[in-house]
């Protein structure tokens, strides 16, 4: 069987695929000086650090690329230069997330952020969609609340917003706090997503699952649970699972453990994706490589992944049609 070289990213923060060259392009387009301009110093600043010891430490790593993404022509430039980066490298469907709210500190609201990343979004002819980020915190009850009003607004089946998310410090800010916002989103029919499982233990998996979300982020201490791996399976909800990432936040201890083959083995509906691809210095044909010689993922294997892609895509039926077509995979 040939080697899969074309791919599906379902788990792509946008802040996270800021590399060296693209924040250099967006200092340039608004005259804002670098921090260094040595690219040595800049690419430390925009990557994980070596001596990473927890998600918390991982996030901190957004500062910079933040900074960059405060005006609606960066916004949209971006997105456009992350699609065509990852189309570059074989993606043929993504799914682009960011949070609105991470955007408005000079003077953007959470709207025109929106519309910028879908401006950004008409300029590249990579199939992609955009999840909106609630984020998890303190006092940003009322900037979630409006998230999640604007997904309905801006909801599409395809070519635009699709979803919701929640992402943040997951061990800080517990998923129970966030019951309220997804029992709006779910009674909007907005789709979503939950990081969980990550920072958290599984039990932050099975309230994300009762909230109703179809897929979660991570989701890769659900292990932890043998009743929470049987709730994964009856629900078939879908793990967006991303190995670099888990490993450099140390999500699992030991990466010789790391559940993915044994999710696999058990038919819970995994996929592989890349979370910051920027941040962790990968791509997802890297995931896809990294698998195959730490756990010698198959090419059968491989494709069992990108079927649970596409069926768990927020994407129309058109779309999955043509990425079957595409990957040769037969109607379900």
């Amino acid at each position: 069987m040939p080697r899969t070289e074309k791919y599906i990213d379902l788990h792509l923060h946008l802040d996270g695929a800021v590399t060296l060259d693209i924040a250099k392009k967006l200092a340039d387009l608004q005259n804002i000086p670098l921090p260094t301009e040595s690219d040595d110093e800049l690419l430390k600043l925009l990557s994980v650090p070596q001596n990473c010891t927890s998600l918390n430490d991982f996030l901190a790593c957004f500062a910079l690329p933040l900074s960059l993404l405060q005006s609606p022509q960066a916004l949209s430039e971006c997105v456009y230069l992350v699609a065509e980066k990852i189309k570059s490298q074989g993606v043929v469907y993504a799914e682009i997330r960011f949070a609105p709210q991470l955007h408005t500190q000079k003077g953007m609201s959470q709207e025109d952020a929106i519309k910028a990343a879908l401006s950004g979004l008409k300029k590249t002819d990579l199939k992609a969609n955009l999840i909106l980020c609630l984020m998890r915190g303190n006092g940003n009850q009322a900037e979630n609340e409006e998230t999640v009003a604007l997904a309905k607004k801006y909801l599409v089946e395809d070519g635009g917003v699709v979803a919701l998310d929640l992402a943040g410090a997951e061990a800080l800010f517990p998923t129970a706090d966030y019951a309220g916002l997804f029992k709006k989103a779910k009674d909007m029919n907005i789709p979503f997503t939950i990081h969980a499982g990550e920072a958290d233990g599984a039990q932050s998996v099975r309230l994300a699952v009762e909230f109703g979300a179809r897929r979660i982020g991570h989701g890769v201490r659900s292990f932890e649970s043998s009743e929470v791996i049987e709730l994964l399976k009856k629900e078939g909800v879908t793990l967006e699972m991303c190995p670099t990432s888990n490993s450099q936040t140390h999500a699992v201890a030991d990466m010789t453990e790391y559940p993915f083959m044994d999710y696999l083995s058990q038919k819970i509906k995994a996929t592989l994706n890349t979370d910051d691809p920027a941040i962790e210095g990968t791509s997802i044909s890297d995931e896809f490589r990294y698998m195959e010689r730490k756990f010698n993922l198959t090419e059968e294997q491989k494709k069992e992944l990108i079927k649970n892609s596409i069926d768990a895509a927020f994407t129309s039926e058109n779309v999955k049609k043509w990425l079957r077509k595409e990957f040769s995979i037969k109607e379900s």
